[in-house]
């Protein structure tokens, strides 16, 4: 695939790397229909001038990414341009300022620790265990998760709870990624309870990292995920956890669609992904059970 342009024409043989639903690339024998950028999160026409100006200059080629079809770039969490795509990316907006709007009137009639969940609800998943100290097979496979073959993810940000476990579990993934020749952006930790998760929610997202790494309590997480999935642009998809969130409580408690793709490690080196309302865990040979 040309990284400065659209594809080429199909040639015999010709294998095309596009982004599949989750957001992770994959070999096509067709080229893609859409670009996109991966830090900007947005997809366009091949042909789009804000784009292809933006590929001249060089650095813009580095995120650049291809989609198979519309519906394939919306599901990895990709937004339209609103250069090339003006009415897809009306229509996108549109129902963003209505989330919010809904969702701040929630917070008004609903006052609580946080604004997005209620204290009911708080109380019914307040025995969601604390974070265990993580494992060195559970931070090699983090780290694994984050660098695939092919793997465009240079620079994280590492957010914690204020917990001993936790923030032992942040510093050690800060090292090895750092150690790898990774940039860690912004280190940023939280309480259990607040009055507002807006400011932490804030501070993990402003520096748009490729990715985000997670070492948290699942209570507090549970939380912040909701102010960040609707008050930022933060992505599940490209978020990487250690194994203290791995329970389908989460999930539960936050809303199956705050949290869907999110992925981690287990504490004896296996992998993760919440899927809408569950937690599915594959060993180490990539058995789901």
């Amino acid at each position: 695939m040309n990284p400065d342009g659209p594809p080429a024409p199909v040639g015999p043989g010709r294998t095309y790397t596009l982004l599949d639903r989750h957001g992770a690339p994959c070999s096509s024998t067709t080229p893609g229909t859409l670009g996109g950028h991966r830090r900007g999160r947005l997809y366009g026409r091949l042909d789009c001038p804000s784009a292809l100006r933006a590929v001249s200059r060089g650095p813009y080629a580095k995120h650049r990414v291809f989609f198979p079809d519309e519906a394939t770039a919306v599901a990895a969490g990709f937004r339209p341009c609103a250069v090339c795509l003006p009415e897809e990316y009306a229509r996108w907006r549109a129902d963003r300022e209505s989330t919010h709007h809904a969702m701040r009137n929630v917070s008004d009639r609903e006052p609580s620790r946080s604004p997005l969940i209620s204290p009911t609800d708080l109380d019914a998943y307040g025995d969601l265990p604390r974070p265990s100290p993580h494992t060195a097979a559970e931070l090699g496979a983090l780290v694994g998760l984050l660098t695939p073959t092919k793997s465009p993810i240079e620079t994280v940000a590492v957010g914690h709870s204020r917990d001993a476990a936790s923030r032992a579990a942040a510093d050690a993934f800060a090292t090895a990624w750092t150690a790898r020749g990774g940039r860690v952006l912004t280190i940023v930790n939280w309480p259990e309870s607040a009055a507002s998760w807006l400011r932490p929610a804030t501070r993990l997202t402003t520096a748009l990292p490729d990715a985000w790494v997670v070492a948290a309590a699942p209570l507090g997480f549970a939380q912040l995920a909701r102010r960040l999935r609707h008050s930022t642009e933060w992505d599940p998809s490209r978020t990487y956890a250690f194994a203290s969130l791995s329970d389908s409580r989460l999930p539960a408690l936050t809303g199956p669609d705050t949290v869907h793709s999110l992925r981690g490690a287990t504490a004896d080196g296996g992998t993760w992904e919440v899927r809408r309302g569950w937690v599915t865990t594959y060993d180490t040979a990539g058995s789901a059970s």
